[in-house]
């Protein structure tokens, strides 16, 4: 393999190369996780000397971008910038799968891989100063919660699933037989916090009402945790889980959401993570709003 040698970086980047002893992928990654934490500014980091042998296999992985002089030393350095490692599935996602084979159906979709099981993602917020995790939800060991979230005034408004408890189960296997949308149990430092479903936009109801892309996802969401509620930690689960979308499958270009067009708080959410709003439409039991948020436009501006 080729390794690209680039100009020199600018002086955003980080001026001390990363030292560290990791012998593994995880070690590594996480090294240059905390470096990112800790240097907020930083674009680019490097990683020093020591890795040079193994920045062919690195590159390969997608974790490191090239080799560049290091602005101090002129030594040439691998290098990983900071939008880059963020885009990079192994940055947050706890089993990266790798994209599925692109298979097309007679319905006019690809055909969509099995749905992941257990935990899926897991990212500390700088801004919420907590851990964000994803875990597919388990429709047996996660029933209870599930019923108590549902059946909280404020939630069954927007979802309309105050149900009984049997009534429930069966939604949840349902969900889980579904290969076009599953479920996500959202903690904050192991506590569980928010329920999110994600789906394939062309095969949700909300395909019908743009122009799908094959690659479209989107999600629902409640935070079902009172003591979780507010904008700081609202806005910290927006970005968990279109970035856990967007990890995903690396062919996602868009990530779309059809909130009701008259929860103005909740668009505004939406827009202070990169959501435009496209459309209001109706649905058969609300008007909608229709939210879309591009790839490009996520990662250039969101932080995370």
């Amino acid at each position: 393999m080729s390794v690209d040698v680039l100009p020199r970086p600018p002086a955003s980047a980080a001026a001390t190369p990363l030292a560290s002893d990791a012998t593994n992928l995880s070690a590594l990654v996480a090294a240059v996780t905390a470096d990112f934490l800790r240097q907020p500014e930083t674009t680019r980091l490097w990683l020093d000397g020591s890795h040079c042998d193994r920045a062919a296999e690195l590159i390969g992985l997608g974790l490191v971008h090239g080799l560049a002089p290091h602005p101090d030393s002129g030594e040439l350095l691998p290098w990983i910038d900071r939008r880059g490692f963020h885009e990079w599935p192994g940055s947050a996602l706890t089993q990266p799968r790798g994209p599925f084979p692109y298979l097309p159906t007679e319905a006019g979709h690809p055909l969509r891989p099995r749905q992941p099981v257990g935990d899926v993602y897991r990212r500390y917020d700088p801004a919420a100063e907590g851990l964000f995790s994803l875990r597919v939800i388990d429709k047996t060991a996660d029933l209870d919660l599930f019923h108590f979230w549902m059946n909280q005034g404020r939630v069954a408004f927007f979802w309309e699933l105050a149900k009984p408890k049997e009534e429930l189960a069966e939604y949840l296997a349902k969900l889980e037989a579904d290969p076009h949308a599953y479920g996500l149990i959202g903690c904050i430092d192991g506590e569980p916090s928010a329920y999110f479903e994600a789906y394939w936009g062309m095969e949700d109801r909300l395909g019908p009402h743009y122009d799908a892309h094959p690659y479209d996802h989107g999600w629902h969401a409640l935070i079902g945790n009172t003591a979780h509620l507010g904008r700081v930690r609202t806005l910290a689960w927006f970005r968990t889980i279109t970035h856990y979308l967007f990890l995903e499958d690396p062919r996602t270009e868009r990530v779309v959401g059809e909130p009701r067009a008259s929860h103005v708080k909740m668009l505004r959410y939406a827009a202070d993570c990169a959501f435009d709003k496209v459309k209001e439409f109706d649905f058969p039991h609300k008007r909608a709003a229709l939210m879309v948020c591009q790839r490009r436009r996520f990662f250039a501006e969101v932080a995370l």
